[in-house]
């Protein structure tokens, strides 16, 4: 079977009438924080701000980046994080987490910001109906990293996950860190090996280190159901964050740090986890917020992948570490809370589905792996102006 020689460029696909309309922005490689409209126009960038991810807030600004640590030292450590208004002035920025002098480099701050951040007000960090996140003030939510040492999960130097927040003025007001709680995550003997022999070493320029959980989601669970019913698991306060490597979903209680709610690594641990089957890779796992269709199911990006050789592996990555096709990624959408203490699914984005608005092709490419949001924070659905209507798809002529 023959390849195309001839893609089409730009907005793909429209359809007004199912599309959630509005803006989006996301990290375009190499140029900053694009924001487009749904017929793909630009609307605005900020030049030179990077973002993991890029995130909007009300009155026009946005959150990025200023920098990169060098990937020689570090990986996929953010200088800082920095809120910039519409004009590109930073309003705010949090830098001092850890002052390092890296060889070579000028010793300087760095945030070790990754993947994902949330300003309060907002526990996802996009549109939600009267859960507004603050542009003038607030404490901040930041998943960061950490280089430890635990000779309980390995000897080799491991590359932590850590989540903190800080105060409108820089403060640390709180910090939670993952290798402290390896003996919550459920994993086997099996897995306790394969992680000690192997912990996802990561070569950089003077050793390598172990991205051993690879947390790629933090989220404030938000006003729910399930707290109003008495299930304190669920408290909006707590933080729910999920892992890549180790194909874990969880939930960390605020006040006492101890993970309260967990679904995986295993799928094995009730019927209702062997019925909804392997996650594998997830990324962006959070509570629906109050106000929005399924509000109090959880929605998770499965990245999808061939289910591990058990015996082998009973962590569900491969020796490549993580290498999933992408042809088998859904969105699942999930009840968290059943009588038999587990996950089931609801409802599932599959390629069958019908899409509304999803392609990007002939826009600057999304710096890999960062996430693209919609719509502006705060901005309720627009309404498609005149002069757009809705593009066809244009599969049938590929």
């Amino acid at each position: 079977m023959g390849h195309p020689t001839i893609y089409p460029t730009g907005v793909t696909l429209y359809d007004p009438a199912k599309a959630w309309n509005g803006y989006t922005i996301f990290p375009a490689a190499d140029l900053g924080a694009l924001l487009i409209d749904m017929n793909g126009r630009e609307v605005q960038l900020w030049k030179g701000l990077q973002g993991f991810p890029n995130k909007l807030l009300p009155n026009g600004q946005v959150f990025g980046s200023t920098g990169l640590r060098h990937p020689d030292h570090g990986f996929k450590d953010q200088t800082d994080l920095v809120q910039v208004d519409w004009e590109g002035n930073i309003v705010w920025r949090f830098s001092q987490l850890e002052h390092i002098a890296d060889p070579g480099q000028e010793p300087r701050w760095h945030a070790r910001q990754h993947h994902d951040f949330q300003r309060e007000g907002n526990p996802v960090g996009y549109y939600v109906p009267d859960q507004t996140p603050a542009n003038d003030r607030g404490n901040t939510l930041l998943l960061v990293h950490a280089d430890v040492h635990n000779p309980k999960i390995s000897e080799q130097a491991l590359l932590d996950d850590k989540l903190i927040e800080v105060s409108w003025e820089g403060d640390i007001l709180w910090s939670w860190s993952a290798h402290e709680h390896f003996d919550e995550l459920g994993f086997d003997d099996a897995a306790k090996a394969i992680l000690f022999r192997d912990p996802g070493l990561r070569k950089l320029a003077a050793a390598s280190v172990g991205d051993w959980l690879h947390v790629n989601s933090a989220s404030f669970i938000g006003p729910n159901r399930h707290f109003d019913g008495g299930d304190h698991r669920f408290h909006p306060d707590n933080i729910i964050w999920d892992s890549r490597e180790a194909n874990i979903i969880a939930i960390t209680d605020r006040k006492t740090g101890k993970i309260t709610w967990r679904l995986g690594p295993n799928y094995d641990g009730s019927e209702a986890e062997r019925k909804l089957g392997w996650i594998i890779g997830q990324h962006h796992a959070h509570v629906i917020p109050r106000g929005l269709p399924g509000d109090g199911n959880l929605l998770v990006f499965d990245n999808g992948g061939n289910r591990p050789n058990i015996a082998r592996n009973r962590l569900a990555v491969y020796a490549g570490r993580s290498r999933f096709p992408h042809t088998a990624r859904r969105f699942t959408l999930l009840q968290p809370f059943c009588q038999q203490r587990a996950a089931s699914a609801e409802w599932q984005y599959t390629d069958q589905r019908r899409i509304g608005w999803p392609d990007f092709r002939g826009h600057p490419k999304p710096r890999a792996g960062l996430g693209i949001y919609q719509p502006l924070s705060g901005q309720p659905r627009i309404e498609p102006r005149d002069d757009e209507h809705g593009i066809p798809s244009l599969s049938g002529a590929l």
